[in-house]
């Protein structure tokens, strides 16, 4: 295990605590993704040497030598130590427990694959692996677990002592290489607390685990070798100050400390471009002596959603209904501004009140679409929907989402649902099977497929209130199954009254570990967490307001129902 090196990493953060030289010419007061920018630029103009595919075998030798043995070098994912001599490279191929070089961002992952030149020779992420363990991993993406390195099936946990290293050698190649090696391709997370692809993975990775011993001799010896650094393994805190999340270690010392000065307040919100369930938001950023992280959205005085972006779609509103909304900034060290000016906008009338969504799936995106993958896009009529292990190169009338062993989920919708229709069809090789239909984590009906495009119409569904639609549980494991023309119809609404006595809020969404429950009604109110599933992971009992924990749930998308006074809500919950 890396703790065993403990006092070699203290020697080497005491040689190395400060800022490099190598930043010299960086402005470290930027933030946000023009800090990206600025920093990616650095690495790429002072990557002056290429190495060969055949020369990384010497050159790891020195990067990953243990630190307590020279003779050796240190294995990723089991923290063995093994002769430098005893590695395929060398032609030993007769010893199971040799070691090669791991991809931590695999070749074939890379769009286009990253080859044995450029990325694929990036010392950066090429890693000493025993052959086994490189072998059990292949090309999985990264994914949360905990303990030892695992083989989740269709993804891959490196092991507590080693998911920070793999989620600073993943913020490299992103920013080293751009598009070609995007965090989400690599990793099974979500990109919507973030300004541009960077997932939460790996943010959380990053925090959690700290630089260690080896980390700091590979930079100074890749810096000799390449020229350029990883910045996130000289100052963590960066991925800080980029892409908000989990503040992470600060070697430098030099971002978290006594800062006290609260950001400006946003201004020249606009509220615009209403729809029958939606409103659109800008404004100015706020400006701060370190840097902000994040903007809190309230809408008539109420808490909604914390965004690092200037731009926020409000949805799930009520038709023919006014909304007034206003904007926090927070910092680095959780000061916050001002209310920003309050903007006030309507939503249209729903000319078709039985109809509560329509979604063609035209949003998908057009990145690695044959790739099985997580996928996030905003649907037809505003909200984020969300499928796992998903492709979106199929078609059936249009853009379309295949969903494998995963899962299909809607944005959370008001005004409940009467009849559910969809189309689906069995692309490649399998057999006939069925989804499962799920409301608001409760299972209400079987959606079949074959072969050829069959259109469903489940219909008497009739839940009232706020649903959030989900499909899961694919009858034919391995079967791809494609879905388009999703839409439901309304059921009659609760009241005008009710809906009062049974509104809540929640934040922050996504949440790490302590999520804040509110109640308008003031009433008694029991609380329950299910995950996609519909399987209970915590309940209580609270009145007007709670703090309850949530570190234990993994990482994933949650439904939260509570029961007040005879009604009930559900929403939907990011857990980070």
């Amino acid at each position: 295990m890396k703790n065993l090196y403990l006092l070699t990493l203290i020697f080497f953060t005491q040689l190395s605590f400060g800022q490099q030289p190598y930043y010299d010419n960086v402005d470290l007061d930027l933030t946000g993704l023009t800090l990206k920018s600025e920093l990616a630029s650095h690495i790429i103009s002072t990557h002056t040497t290429f190495l060969t595919y055949s020369e990384a075998y010497q050159i790891i030798k020195d990067t990953d030598e243990d630190p307590n043995n020279s003779s050796n070098v240190l294995l990723m994912y089991n923290s063995q130590s093994e002769s430098k001599d005893n590695t395929l490279g060398g032609g030993n191929v007769s010893n199971p427990e040799v070691w090669n070089r791991e991809h931590t961002y695999p070749n074939s992952l890379g769009n286009p694959p990253l080859g044995t030149a450029g990325p694929g020779s990036d010392v950066h992420h090429l890693r000493a692996c025993e052959a086994n363990v490189n072998n059990n991993r292949g090309s999985l993406p990264f994914a949360d677990g905990s303990g030892t390195y695992s083989n989740l099936g269709s993804s891959f946990y490196p092991g507590d002592s080693w998911k920070g290293d793999v989620a600073r050698m993943m913020m490299y190649m992103y920013l080293r290489y751009g598009d070609q090696c995007l965090p989400a391709t690599v990793g099974v997370g979500s990109a919507a607390s973030t300004p541009d692809d960077m997932i939460d993975l790996f943010i959380e990775w990053n925090a959690e685990d700290p630089v260690s011993a080896i980390e700091i001799q590979r930079n100074n010896i890749l810096e000799t070798e390449q020229g350029n650094r990883n910045p996130f393994i000289d100052e963590p805190y960066l991925a800080t100050i980029i892409w908000g999340g989990t503040p992470a270690q600060d070697i430098w010392g030099i971002f978290i400390g006594t800062d006290t000065e609260a950001p400006t307040a946003p201004t020249n919100l606009v509220a615009s471009n209403p729809s029958i369930s939606s409103i659109d938001l800008s404004w100015d950023a706020a400006t701060d002596n370190i840097g902000v992280t994040e903007y809190h959205v309230y809408v008539d005085d109420v808490f909604l959603y914390s965004t690092p972006n200037t731009t926020y779609t409000v949805s799930f509103l009520s038709s023919d209904t006014n909304y007034c909304f206003k904007i926090v900034a927070t910092d680095l060290a959780a000061n916050t501004s001002g209310f920003s000016n309050t903007d006030c906008e309507t939503t249209l009338e729903n000319s078709n009140p039985n109809s509560c969504l329509t979604e063609s799936f035209s949003n998908v995106g057009s990145t690695n679409t044959s790739q099985y993958t997580s996928r996030t896009w905003t649907g037809d009529e505003g909200g984020e929907w969300n499928a796992t292990d998903a492709r979106i190169d199929q078609t059936i009338t249009g853009s379309a989402v295949t969903v494998r062993n995963g899962l299909l989920i809607a944005p959370e919708r008001l005004n409940g649902i009467g009849n559910l229709t969809v189309s689906t069809q069995r692309v490649f090789s399998g057999s006939a099977g069925t989804f499962n239909l799920n409301v608001n984590g409760s299972f209400v009906a079987t959606i079949p497929y074959d072969e050829t495009v069959q259109t469903t119409t489940i219909s008497n569904i009739d839940i009232s209130g706020n649903v959030i639609i989900s499909f899961t549980d694919n009858s034919g494991s391995g079967n791809r199954v494609t879905f388009d023309d999703l839409s439901w119809t309304c059921f009659p609404s609760l009241s005008i009254e009710d809906k009062t006595k049974n509104s809540f809020s929640f934040y922050p969404n996504p949440v790490q570990s302590e999520l804040t429950l509110e109640t308008q009604s003031g009433q008694a109110t029991t609380y329950y967490i299910y995950n996609i599933l519909g399987k209970l992971q915590s309940q209580g009992a609270f009145q007007g307001q709670t703090k309850i924990n949530v570190s234990n749930l993994s990482s994933g998308i949650y439904l939260i129902k509570l029961e007040s006074n005879g009604t009930t809500s559900t929403k939907k919950l990011i857990k980070n």
